[in-house]
């Protein structure tokens, strides 16, 4: 659908199609939706008192036909008590525009003005937000309909506004980010006999275009640097292993990046240890991490964002082949370190293993931020409102907690501990891949931990988040491409100059 959808902002004087307008409690309209609505404004209180419509948050009225309006279908939707809203509540609004246009209309119009009046330009670009996200679908290989899911090839959206110039600059730098938001989405919902470690890269490599420097490692180079971890994760697929690293300049000559690393493993199966058959096919989602990493990296890149920033993705498949490898298999780490194998199932943390330690020794980052559908633990725990955040950094954990409830992608901090060592402590070697039933999410990152030394570092697991996402108003699909938006306000917030 982003495809089919043309957003553009225009006048107030200029309404087309169908119309969608917003009221705060008790049917305030702002003065231009007032105006532009006054022709049918008895037929809209009619409506309203039947339904018994009174502008409460998110409720919706629908009028067909409108009497006096030149419009095929007015849609009212109450924003409740506007002092309460924040910019999320401004972005689910946008959303609820258009979730609500008929599936056939090919041309809307949305006043972007509240019961207190016009929005100023950064809310009228969150609004556009919200319509850009909500009408992302991926149905690129259906090649039939079913009746009623005609939809016209081109969907024109039309955002009035009080100043569309100064809306329309101010959606540049959010459209950016929703271009990644829609780049994660894109890939993690391709499935993995198109989307395996090969095309991956090539796919991240299209980020060159917008001046971000990338470069993939094959197996014999990453052979050279001793990641045995991550090698021996991919050794029994058909598709080689990649490691990609994407590199965006944009702040000062010489200064330390950020680092932002993903999981990419394109599909599971669970290895030797395979996972029962029951929705398997959602296993190819399991490089959500590094398809976050990768939307991150475009949005940074897009808007130009003034920092220097590292995005590394470790990409490989999990297949049981005669080649994989086994329970009982020891790995050495490009750390040194040594790995047990109890389970092959619990492969994402030997990737990023690796990845961590590869970030940390050659860009010497000033946080590393890792990012994988890690473990089910995390699921049982939060379910599927909150990410799991494991950190060894108090300020990290503060802002990236604070760019969770501002874009509504929320964390929640989960303990650390030497106590949990013990459980993934081996008689064979350095550690062992899993310690066990309980605390599953923790033992995992506590394994990571161990690969990350002194740099300031934050594991999110976003198995809950970042596929088979809930249905919201601003997401139909079934990833959400969760923590591009997360990241990149954590970096707008604090650490762009």
């Amino acid at each position: 659908m982003p495809d089919a959808l043309k957003l553009g902002f225009v006048p107030f004087t200029r309404l087309r199609g169908v119309l969608v307008a917003f009221c705060a409690e008790n049917l305030k309209f702002g003065p231009a939706t007032k105006a532009a609505l006054s022709a049918a404004e008895a037929q809209l209180r009619r409506a309203a008192a039947a339904d018994r419509f009174t502008g409460k948050n998110g409720s919706v009225l629908d009028i067909v036909a409108p009497s006096g309006l030149d419009a095929p279908r007015l849609i009212v939707i109450g924003t409740g008590k506007e002092r309460e809203l924040k910019q999320r509540d401004v972005v689910k609004l946008g959303g609820i525009a258009m979730g609500r246009l008929p599936s056939r209309a090919a041309e809307a119009t949305i006043l972007a003005e509240f019961g207190a009046g016009a929005l100023k330009p950064d809310q009228v670009a969150d609004l556009a937000l919200g319509v850009r996200l909500s009408a992302y679908s991926f149905d690129r290989y259906k090649t039939k309909r079913k009746e009623g899911e005609e939809r016209p090839e081109k969907v024109e959206v039309h955002v009035a506004c009080a100043n569309p110039a100064a809306a329309g600059k101010a959606w540049a730098g959010v459209n950016a980010v929703a271009e990644g938001v829609v780049l994660a989405r894109d890939l993690i919902n391709e499935p993995a006999n198109v989307l395996y470690p090969g095309e991956f890269a090539r796919r991240a490599s299209a980020l060159s275009q917008l001046g971000v420097s990338v470069e993939v490692l094959d197996v014999p180079a990453m052979k050279k640097l001793g990641m045995g971890a991550l090698l021996g994760v991919g050794q029994g697929s058909a598709h080689d292993s990649r490691l990609v690293i994407m590199r965006w300049n944009g702040g000062k000559r010489g200064a330390d990046p950020l680092a932002f690393i993903g999981k990419g493993v394109c599909f599971d199966t669970g290895g030797i240890s395979i996972k029962p058959a029951a929705n398997m096919e959602d296993m190819k989602g399991d490089m959500a991490g590094a398809a976050c990493v990768v939307g991150l990296m475009h949005a940074l890149a897009a808007r130009k964002a003034k920092v220097n920033a590292v995005g590394a993705i470790g990409l490989v498949e999990n297949m049981p082949d005669g080649k994989a490898y086994r329970p009982g298999d020891i790995l050495k780490t490009m750390s040194g370190q040594t790995i047990e194998i109890i389970n092959t199932d619990a492969e994402g943390r030997l990737v990023l293993a690796d990845v961590l330690h590869y970030v940390k020794q050659r860009f010497k980052p000033k946080f590393m931020i890792n990012l994988a559908t890690l473990t089910g633990a995390i699921i049982v725990a939060l379910g599927q409102e909150y990410a799991g955040l494991f950190a060894n950094d108090d300020k990290l954990v503060e802002r990236l907690s604070k760019a969770g409830e501002e874009t509504g992608e929320r964390v929640w901090r989960m303990p650390l501990g030497s106590e949990y060592d013990k459980m993934i402590d081996s008689k064979f070697a350095d550690m062992k891949n899993t310690g066990g039933r309980w605390a599953g999410s923790i033992t995992a990152a506590q394994l990571l931990q161990r690969f990350v030394g002194k740099t300031p570092w934050a594991h999110l697991d976003i198995a809950g988040t970042a596929l088979g996402s809930p249905q919201t108003d601003i997401n139909k699909s079934w990833s959400s491409g969760w923590g591009v938006r997360l990241l990149d306000r954590l970096v707008a917030d604090h650490y762009e100059r």
